[in-house]
């Protein structure tokens, strides 16, 4: 068995400079130009691995970002001038998500052919997989074609959306329309190149504390798929516009990380645009914001435990230069000793009234921000309210972020008493080039309540816009259709919108070295701007998303 698909096999993420001192032949995949998977053997998970091997190594769990929900900003515009007509013909729209339906109409031409161009099913192993890849099978047009006029399709092709998420995602970037269904996708003339993810292994939901039964995805895997879809639309010398309806809140929520740092770099290369979720934590109680002035260089806040939550971890993350010491009382007011900060520092407490576990790294400073981390991880907690109580050792002001899960991780019973809605943008959502999409109600021009705010950690303008993101149409598995909601939806709208842009500039001439840079430029300078209020902001970005203001400004320069 591949060791990126063996249990036993921990997926560590490494620096391609420092291969040399790791590669024995056969415990390396390399995911890009920068980073690869070193292979570890573990056949026992011990909970200080994440402390022996550093933080970033461990590769962060991505959740999904819209929810859907059985059975609109100046496309309509666009489409119907005719000078324009713009519907993503030629332009190749990446999804990297749960998978499609092959079969549904929303996804096949009229004469019944695909509109896929490939799929690479990270799941299937008895197919051939994609080259250059050591895991999956990859199936092709033709492949699609012959399974469509099969008796029975998944004989030929057996890779299912089981979920959902991913067939809804890429149907409102593209779908066919359906009138008897009100359902019409954004371009709807692009074609797809699909990536359904493999869940994360065992052995890495252990290591971060997540329930063996919740949906998430592995880090690595993502930058795999990224990496396919890139090969993929170099062979076709097609523009790229990819659709990234994912996050995770671990991580220091800002522009470092491997996933960001990747799609940030996609994004400043021709041809290429990426699309990002702001994800859905700006109203659960999961983010808390301490700034503490001097004379008190100490500070206590509180969390709500449910009764549900038997396993599940916390990120505290200080700014610098200060560095804090902890302090952890349990509901039942039993206290560990203060916990220094401290290098591959790894410390287990048990408590006697309730029987459970707690971890704590409290790490001087995290190797890939050079930022102090504490990460605090639970297991069987008592349900009520715990404290934590932070001490300055710098004897001076000093103030910090805490995260909770994103998604369906932990469940809402779990959350900060006096939560902040601000800074939850899910990572990569916080990368600096990418398009991170947030999502408004668009019956009645409202921000959606769950919509994660910005800014980033080191206040880098997040979100960039505001797109449809409540209960759009889409299809769904077994030639279905439904509603979407959230940002991953609004995500999938921009998405389109972004493959309508570079149809008019690669597929017709008018600008072909442009960037996804340059279209996230285009974008968030024609969104539309409500009166009186102040751009750009952490709900809104630069505004809503407007398709016919980019043209219109374009048309005055």
């Amino acid at each position: 068995m591949e060791k990126i698909l063996d249990e036993d096999y921990y997926d560590l993420m490494i620096d391609n400079i420092l291969l040399p001192s790791y590669d024995t032949g056969n415990n390396v995949t390399n995911i890009n130009e920068r980073h690869s998977l070193l292979h570890v053997l573990a056949r026992q998970v011990n909970i200080c691995d994440l402390g022996a091997n550093p933080y970033h190594r461990f590769p962060s769990l991505f959740t999904l970002t819209a929810s859907i929900r059985p059975q609109v900003s100046g496309v309509n515009q666009i489409q119907r001038n005719p000078a324009l007509a713009l519907y993503g013909t030629g332009v190749i729209v990446g999804i990297i998500d749960t998978g499609i339906d092959y079969r549904h109409p929303a996804f096949r031409n009229n004469d019944g052919s695909t509109r896929i161009v490939s799929i690479w099913d990270q799941t299937i192993q008895t197919g051939t997989p994609p080259e250059t890849f050591s895991y999956g099978s990859e199936y092709s047009r033709e492949l699609i074609n012959l399974a469509l006029i099969s008796a029975e399709p998944l004989s030929v092709v057996p890779s299912e959306d089981t979920n959902g998420h991913g067939t809804a995602i890429a149907s409102i970037i593209a779908g066919k329309g359906d009138s008897a269904q009100s359902f019409t996708g954004v371009a709807t003339e692009a074609e797809y190149v699909v990536v359904k993810l493999k869940e994360a292994k065992s052995n890495l939901r252990q290591i971060s504390f997540v329930p063996e039964n919740a949906i998430c995805y592995q880090e690595s895997d993502v930058m795999l798929g990224a990496r396919y879809l890139l090969s993929a639309a170099r062979k076709l010398n097609r523009p790229l516009a990819i659709c990234v309806a994912l996050g995770t809140s671990q991580g220091g929520h800002d522009e470092h990380g491997a996933t960001t740092g990747y799609l940030d770099y996609l994004t400043h290369r021709p041809q290429i645009c990426v699309s990002i979720s702001a994800g859905n934590e700006g109203n659960n109680g999961r983010h808390y914001y301490g700034n503490i002035a001097v004379p008190t260089n100490d500070t206590l806040f509180e969390l709500k435990v449910g009764s549900a939550d038997k396993l599940f971890a916390m990120e505290i993350w200080p700014y610098a230069p200060s560095r804090l010491t902890i302090e952890v009382t349990s509901p039942s007011g039993e206290s560990t000793p203060l916990v220094y900060p401290g290098i591959n520092t790894c410390e287990r407490f048990n408590f006697v009234y309730n029987q459970g576990t707690l971890w704590i790294n409290n790490i001087t400073f995290e190797e890939e921000t050079g930022e102090q981390l504490i990460l605090l991880r639970f297991q069987n907690p008592f349900a009520g309210i715990w404290n934590f109580k932070l001490q300055n050792l710098e004897n001076e002001s000093f103030s910090f972020h805490s995260w909770l899960p994103s998604g369906d991780l932990i469940s809402r019973e779990t959350y900060f008493l006096q939560s902040n809605p601000d800074t939850t943008i899910t990572s990569p959502g916080n990368a600096i080039r990418p398009l991170t999409v947030t999502a408004y109600n668009q019956s009645n021009d409202s921000i959606w309540i769950d919509s994660g705010r910005g800014y980033t950690r080191t206040n880098q303008v997040k979100p960039d816009v505001a797109a449809p993101g409540f209960e759009l149409p889409c299809a769904v598995p077994g030639g279905r259709y439904a509603t979407l909601t959230g940002t991953g939806a609004a995500t999938a709208y921009a998405s389109g919108i972004t493959a309508m842009l570079l149809e008019w500039a690669v597929v017709r001439g008018n600008y072909t070295s442009i960037t996804g840079t340059d279209i996230n430029s285009l974008i968030t300078r024609g969104a539309y701007r409500q009166p009186n209020t102040t751009y750009p902001n952490n709900i809104w970005g630069y505004g809503q998303i407007d398709i016919n203001g980019v043209f219109e400004r374009l048309a005055n320069l």
